[in-house]
């Protein structure tokens, strides 16, 4: 998109933004002409302490204008005690709104794309939703501090010097103006190296997570060579473009120079010409203090905030402004159109029979196409409505056998599907747009807990509202009721951070538990609880309706199973629990071995 066209989509979303907040601007437009009756006072009391005061031997009268001044200077610090009060509730939002964009727009990729995500993930939504998203807050926060700043600070300060002498504001704009459009010239190039820059830095991100992620294969295979060269290509671009914003700061910097100097040397040096037109020393001196104390530090910091915050902002924005997908499906109707004539019902068909919860067909996986197979050559049929059990060593396939069946993984060969629809995909999204896949939910060992209330942690899995009786009986059926309580209830607030591992399973296990989706896989996702706190959660996942499948490390998850899959690295065999120790050498080891530890 052109700079233009960028310019004319972060203005509109800005003002968006803005519309919004109009109480918070005006609370801090308020306190700012505080600022501006501080600056009014600094240069004019300075001027009639002169003139009224000491140079007419009234010396009491020089330091009572002085003592305004001071008050002046009070004036200054309460407005900007207020001022940094108002920004927060300015900053803040817009922090939380660039979250949201982030991960919505994550998301969208993932849909839109769900294989290239499950290989290598979007690192760049990781750099947006990082480093970019706080970037953007400390340029918004700080552009907003300076450029008010600046308005009312040169606000008081014209009004000071008019109220001195009108013939002060022609010798001091002239040189003001010169050196501000100077600066302005250079903020366009600016912004295209930075954007540049941004560029490269979200491509060495994305590079560096996609070796990350193969590097045991990579070093197996005798790649790094290779591998490297690409990184080091990427960040030769970053050193290069460094090299671009240097050169531009320094013009950038020789800008500053002419407009806060020159207005001080041209005032100094036209002394004697305002003297000679009655315009008293007291004038000149105040004028000399506007300049020097608040017009020229405030302008120097609006050019310096602009041209590094501002055009910065201006670049991490754009990435936040991407037109987020809205997709409306074809057989809508567009208005005033009564869409095609629907067909006479036909006769009602005989049941298919129902698809499997699950079914893998000669699937293989391994991390890198040198790499040694983790999955090889596995068939598996898991009925609707079964509970099934997978064991093996650690590092065997466990986890990696659930993200095939979750979808995050793509099968090397072979086909994965889930409810008779392939698993890499989106059949089972809620409803057009983002939304969890009502198919299947996945609990990894690490339970995922976020900062909002105990009920948002309980149903952010269910695409629609969910009564409080449905939450009370899932805590209480999981045996969750007792922490809930703890917490302050399904409208307290949660803090991941004082939750013990154990405690967050809990709370993932009820969530589970309510989501709406047919298959649930638990990848040792209650390995923090005790074994009686295991077993209730496990039979109550069993017992609700759908497939449950779940990677047991202790032999009572596997005894409770309808069926246990072995994997031992060379062939998978499955079974019941009384039939694999016949059956499988590495299971009977397993139990042998679960049995000592218990």
């Amino acid at each position: 998109m052109s700079e233009h066209g960028t310019w004319r989509r972060v203005s509109r979303e800005g003002r968006r933004f803005l519309r919004g907040r109009t109480r918070t601007l005006r609370r801090l437009a308020l306190w700012s002409l505080l600022e501006s009756a501080h600056t009014f006072l600094g240069g004019y009391a300075v001027a009639r302490a002169l003139d009224d005061g000491f140079l007419a031997g009234r010396t009491g009268t020089g330091l009572g204008w002085l003592a305004v001044a001071g008050v002046g200077a009070l004036l200054g610090a309460l407005a900007l005690r207020g001022v940094f009060g108002g920004l927060a509730d300015l900053v803040e939002p817009l922090r939380d709104g660039l979250v949201r964009r982030s991960v919505r727009q994550a998301i969208g990729r993932a849909v839109a794309d769900p294989a290239r995500e499950s290989r290598a993930g979007d690192s760049g939504a990781v750099s947006r939703l990082t480093q970019q998203t706080e970037m953007a807050r400390d340029s918004f926060a700080g552009l907003v501090l300076i450029a008010r700043s600046f308005v009312f600070t040169a606000l008081g300060a014209l009004l000071g010097l008019a109220a001195l002498a009108p013939v002060l504001l022609v010798l001091v704009l002239p040189a003001l103006l010169l050196g501000t459009a100077a600066f302005l010239a250079t903020l366009r190039p600016m912004a295209r190296v930075q954007r540049a820059a941004l560029d490269a830095d979200e491509a060495l991100s994305a590079r560096t997570g996609e070796l990350a992620a193969g590097l045991r294969d990579v070093v197996a295979c005798g790649g790094g060579a290779s591998a490297g060269a690409g990184i080091e290509l990427l960040i030769a671009e970053q050193e290069r473009l460094t090299g671009r914003l240097a050169r531009w700061t320094a013009l950038r910097t020789l800008a500053l120079g002419v407009a806060g100097r020159l207005p001080v040397v041209v005032l100094l040096a036209g002394t004697p010409w305002l003297l000679g037109r009655g315009v008293s020393a007291g004038a000149v001196a105040g004028a000399l203090t506007y300049l020097v104390q608040s017009l020229l530090p405030a302008l120097d910091a609006l050019m310096t905030a602009v041209g590094a915050a501002g055009t910065r902002l201006l670049v991490v924005l754009d990435r936040f402004c991407d037109a987020e997908p809205a997709p409306r499906p074809n057989s809508e109707p567009l208005a005033g159109d009564p869409g095609p004539v629907p067909a006479p019902p036909a006769p009602p068909a005989p049941p298919a029979p129902a698809a499997p919860a699950v079914e893998l067909q000669r699937v293989r996986f391994a991390y890198g196409p040198r790499a040694h197979p983790v999955i090889d050559d596995l068939d598996l049929v898991v009925r609707p409505g079964e509970h099934l059990a997978v064991v093996g060593p650690s590092g065997i396939g466990k986890s990696t056998l659930t993200a095939l069946i979750a979808g995050l993984l793509p099968p090397g060969r072979g086909t994965v599907r889930v409810a008779g629809a392939p698993a890499c995909g989106a059949p089972g999204r809620a409803a057009p747009g983002y939304g969890p896949d009502v198919r299947r939910t996945l609990l990894p060992q690490q339970a995922y807990v976020f900062t909002g209330t105990v009920r948002e942690n309980l149903t952010h899995l269910c695409p629609g509202p969910v009564s409080r009786g449905e939450v009370e009986r899932a805590t209480a059926v999981l045996g969750a009721d007792a922490l809930v309580a703890r917490l302050g209830g399904p409208d307290a607030a949660v803090d991941p951070g004082r939750l013990t591992p154990g405690e967050r399973q809990h709370l993932a296990l009820a969530a589970a538990y309510l989501s709406p989706a047919p298959l649930l896989l638990l990848d040792e996702a209650t390995c923090h609880l005790d074994p009686r706190s295991e077993e209730r959660a496990e039979r109550a996942l069993a017992e609700r309706p759908g497939t449950l499948v779940v990677v047991a490390h202790r032999i009572s998850s596997a005894v409770r199973a309808d069926r246990v899959l072995v994997l031992d690295g060379t062939r998978a065999v499955c079974g019941t629990h009384a039939e694999l120790p016949a059956r499988s050498p590495l299971y009977r080891d397993l139990v042998g071995l679960w049995n000592a530890q218990g």
